[in-house]
């Protein structure tokens, strides 16, 4: 057969064999991957090793690379079609996701993903309390954040058309200074930094400053969450959103810095509010609830629970009260004093170790 026809076979031999019936060239399609949590239900203790193995199947082509993410960030990258990976003495406690982006030499791309959970070894002591001493509070304060400075109780106050922030005398009750929110906002936490007041809104994602001398209004922020409560550890500004996650914020700035997430030995714990940082610790109220916890503020693991179930006594039914929001550590004499939403009474109070 003559060479140039049999060249021309072999061309259009190859055409045909790219060309899919609808006379297009076939797709390269993505590489699919499949994630295994070898730990069981996809579960583990901090400072146990986090095992997972990767099976990515091709379809066509070959492969360049498989990147391996937790939560975003890069850990590992292969360049095997099956293989297992392990974290030795995996600390960081709450929900996290296993991320694999597998990449083919043609440039196409599939991505998987996998959840797990840590959860904290620490499991946490139980205390109870005893009233040491009781201070007025205004039934008209539905309080969402309260705080201590130079010897003076700051306190925010919650609902549309009522919101506000006073400077209190602790032995009186007596307002001293106050400022009140536009009526289309509903205030929520509140702390004193370098000067200032940062004060949360609750749904309308919008924070203000305040100058601590005179409670004018000097600026405003944003956040992509509800405001619930809000403390600071002397570097950045730390707020809750109800969830199980505190978010870091630059005081300057006023963007996030990091995000905490809280878990005890059973798993994370939603509902975080009214927060008081204090000697490396938050503590939180779970809302809704008597109960406030104990974080540790470098890892996000409760290591106390605080029961105050009692702490009002008997109270007139016919009042309107709601629930126990408010806590507040004095640095001076470091004693605890919590309160509640209408609350008639703010409690000083001693943490005991429950037998």
């Amino acid at each position: 057969m003559n060479i140039g026809i049999l060249s021309k076979l072999l061309i259009l031999t190859t055409v045909i064999t790219v060309v899919s019936c609808s006379g297009k060239p076939k797709q390269s399609r993505k590489p699919v991957s499949q994630i295994k949590i070898e730990n069981k239900q996809n579960k583990l203790i901090a400072g146990e090793e986090l095992l997972f193995s990767v099976s990515t199947k091709l379809h066509d082509g070959e492969l360049y690379k498989t990147e391996i993410f937790i939560d975003d960030e890069l850990i590992a990258t292969k360049n095997e079609l099956i293989f297992s990976h392990k974290l030795e003495n995996y600390q960081k406690v709450g929900k996290h996701t296993v991320k694999v982006v597998a990449s083919k030499t043609d440039g196409m791309v599939g991505t998987s993903y996998k959840s797990f959970e840590v959860v904290s070894d620490i499991v946490p002591e139980k205390y109870t309390y005893k009233v040491t001493n009781s201070f007025p509070h205004s039934i008209k304060f539905f309080t969402q954040g309260l705080e201590f400075h130079k010897g003076f109780l700051f306190e925010s106050t919650g609902e549309n058309g009522t919101s506000g922030i006073y400077k209190v005398n602790l032995k009186t009750g007596q307002v001293l200074q106050s400022v009140d929110l536009d009526q289309q906002y509903f205030g929520e936490g509140i702390t004193v930094f370098n000067e200032k007041i940062y004060q949360l809104t609750y749904k309308e994602k919008k924070g203000f400053i305040y100058d601590l001398q005179s409670f004018k209004q000097t600026g405003n922020f944003t956040f992509e969450s509800e405001g619930w409560g809000m403390t600071n550890d002397g570097k950045n500004l730390i707020m809750s959103d109800g969830t199980h996650i505190l978010t870091f914020l630059d005081p300057v700035s006023l963007k996030p810095v990091t995000k905490l997430q809280v878990a005890d030995n059973k798993g994370t714990v939603q509902y975080l509010n009214e927060l008081e940082y204090f000697e490396g610790y938050i503590y939180a109220n779970i809302y809704t609830t008597d109960n406030i916890v104990k974080i540790e503020a470098s890892s996000g693991k409760i290591v106390d629970e605080i029961d105050l179930r009692g702490i009002l006594g008997t109270y007139n039914p016919n009042e309107r009260i709601d629930v126990l929001n408010g806590i507040a550590i004095n640095p001076e004499n470091k004693k605890m004093y919590v309160t509640g939403k209408l609350w008639p009474k703010l409690f000083e109070i001693e943490l005991l170790k429950k037998e």
